[in-house]
Parts: C-alpha cells; sequence; structure tokens
C-alpha cells in the first residue's frame, strides 16, 4: 500500500470515528453541521495576509486542539466542549483526506500534503 493511500485510509477512519462519537451522544445533527463548517471561517484571517492566514488555519485546523477540547470537555465535565473537539478533529481528518493539509504561509494552496490542485508528480 502507498503511504498516501494509508495517510488518507486513516483520515477516513478518523472522521468516520468523530461522526460517530458525534452520533452516539444523541445531540441533534444541525449542531454537527454548524460546528463542522466552524474551522473555516478561519480562513478570512487570509484577508490579513498569507502568515495570519495560515496561522488562524492551521490553529482550527489542528487535531491537537481539537484533542484538547475532548479532554477538557471531559475533565470539566462539559460535554458541549468536548463535542466541539470531536468535531474539530473530524472536519480536520476530513479536509486532510481531501487533500487540504496545513497551510505554510507560502499561501493557501501550499500545505504540508502538497499543493493544492497539483497532481503529484508535476
Amino acid at each position: 500500500m502507498k503511504i498516501a493511500t494509508q495517510i488518507r485510509l486513516e483520515e477516513v477512519l478518523m472522521w468516520v470515528t468523530g461522526i460517530s462519537l458525534f452520533y452516539v451522544t444523541g445531540v441533534e445533527w444541525w449542531w454537527y453541521l454548524l460546528v463542522f463548517l466552524g474551522p473555516d471561517i478561519s480562513m478570512l484571517g487570509y484577508l490579513a495576509g498569507n502568515k495570519t492566514g495560515a496561522g488562524l488555519y492551521n490553529f482550527f485546523h489542528s487535531k491537537a486542539v481539537g484533542l484538547a477540547c475532548v479532554l477538557a470537555g471531559m475533565f470539566t465535565e462539559h460535554p458541549y466542549i468536548g463535542l466541539i473537539g470531536v468535531v474539530i478533529v473530524a472536519h480536520s481528518a476530513f479536509d486532510r483526506m481531501m487533500g487540504y493539509g496545513l497551510k505554510y504561509d507560502k499561501g493557501f494552496k501550499y500545505t504540508h500534503l502538497g499543493v493544492i490542485g497539483k497532481k503529484s508528480g508535476e
């Protein structure tokens, strides 16, 4: 199995796990959709330049931030903080599954997974 395929498969499984964890909570699905799209608001940071945009995007698409929210929700007994964390991790996995990685401050299309829109080998 190619490494890229293995990584994509791992991202798919993280995304599905996030959806599954959300499902077992019994919270209405419109909350998932609202929170799922939330991290993408960080792209507005690009209006202030590539460095600010990349920093905001990377923070709100960080699985570490999502997992920190999950832990914070567990230890403070605030389940919605934990759910936000689950959705951040699922959103980040979905984006990476689709080829949108963490950003370099060179521009939005420059990610740790490669250049968005450029086929490998080009």
